[in-house]
């Protein structure tokens, strides 16, 4: 250096990068830049919205292990929704149309990237079993909804019956069949499992008069479709006497019998 000092290695790099040129776009470059982004987000977009690369090529199902609700018939509820590009599946309108079937109760619906589309159901769970003037048996779930019909209920579940006394005949019109018929669903549905799965029949003689009959020959009187979750309790702790008559009519004053 001109002073006589050794030269710093650190301030001559300084320097360097100081007087090194700067690379600077112009405005014509940075045009060109963003016309070619704009074009490459376009080709996505084209590939992913409209071509044929990323179409759906299957639709997976889960929920269906026990072949009451096959594979196949979601996949044929859900019709032509589930064909072209995966991104442009309407996936409400496929929620929509699986929970459209009968045995459903809810479905979940994405996107399986890059061909499937996810498809999960949860069916429903049917709590008794009413038993129609043909024989045959309507499945009912815990809200009331009937979804299959039968020739022979389900294993375990209580089978509603309408054993209609004369009384019940003659207010047909104040409480309708269908009403006698939910009141005993409530009750079913209500009942614990260690109730439920010993009570083989629901029977409405009306709506004040409703009787379980449990496996064994045991049964319960259960009086009308109100507080059903307090006579539960009770009844449990009732069924701990010995006896084959229950009668849970007056929660607060049950009866043990026989």
């Amino acid at each position: 250096m001109a002073d006589g000092r050794p030269a710093d290695p650190l301030e001559e790099q300084l320097e360097d990068e100081e007087s090194a040129p700067r690379l600077r776009l112009s405005r014509r470059g940075i045009a060109v830049l963003s016309v070619l982004g704009a074009a490459v987000l376009g080709v996505l977009a084209w590939l992913v919205f409209f071509s044929s690369v990323l179409n759906v090529r299957d639709v997976a199902v889960q929920g269906t292990p026990d072949g009451k609700l096959t594979s196949d018939q979601v996949r044929e509820a859900i019709g032509g929704l589930a064909g072209g590009p995966l991104a442009r599946v309407d996936l409400d309108g496929v929620k929509h149309r699986v929970e459209s079937i009968p045995r459903v109760a809810k479905a979940e619906v994405w996107r399986g990237w890059p061909h499937t589309l996810q498809v999960k159901v949860v069916q429903r769970t049917a709590v008794a079993a009413v038993k129609g003037d043909d024989g045959q048996f309507t499945q009912v779930d815990a809200s009331g909804v009937s979804f299959a019909t039968e020739a022979a209920p389900p294993e375990g579940v209580p089978v509603v019956e309408l054993r209609l006394s004369q009384q019940a005949k003659d207010v047909d019109g104040v409480i309708s069949r269908a009403q006698l018929v939910q009141g005993a669903v409530s009750v079913a549905a209500g009942l614990p499992q260690e109730i439920s799965k010993r009570a083989g029949s629901v029977l409405v003689h009306s709506y004040d008069d409703i009787e379980l009959q449990l496996s064994g020959g045991a049964t319960v009187r259960w009086g009308s479709p109100e507080q059903n979750d307090r006579k539960a309790l009770v009844l449990v702790a009732l069924m701990k006497q010995k006896g084959t008559n229950f009668d849970v009519t007056a929660p607060e004053a049950p009866a043990v019998s026989g």
